[in-house]
């Protein structure tokens, strides 16, 4: 994730789309297609938990492709 850190942060604020996570009802997972990383074009996952106490990121990686889950971001 060396110098993908602006990425992450954008993927944070402004995901293009938030799922939630089929392992954990508690965590989102949250993607932003961006170009031109390291390994080419790619989508960047930022799992997120929404703990009653704390709210933290899981893990960050590039991806091919979002997950198939409950699509809560943007809602259909």
């Amino acid at each position: 994730m060396r110098g993908l850190e602006a990425a992450l942060e954008e993927t944070l604020r402004h995901p293009t789309l938030v799922i939630e996570s089929r392992a954990d009802a508690l965590v989102r997972l949250n993607y932003r297609f961006h170009t031109q990383t390291r390994v080419g074009d790619k989508w960047l996952r930022v799992a997120v938990k929404y703990a009653l106490e704390d709210t933290f990121v899981v893990t960050a990686y590039l991806t091919e492709r979002p997950k198939i889950g409950r699509q809560v971001w943007p809602i259909k």
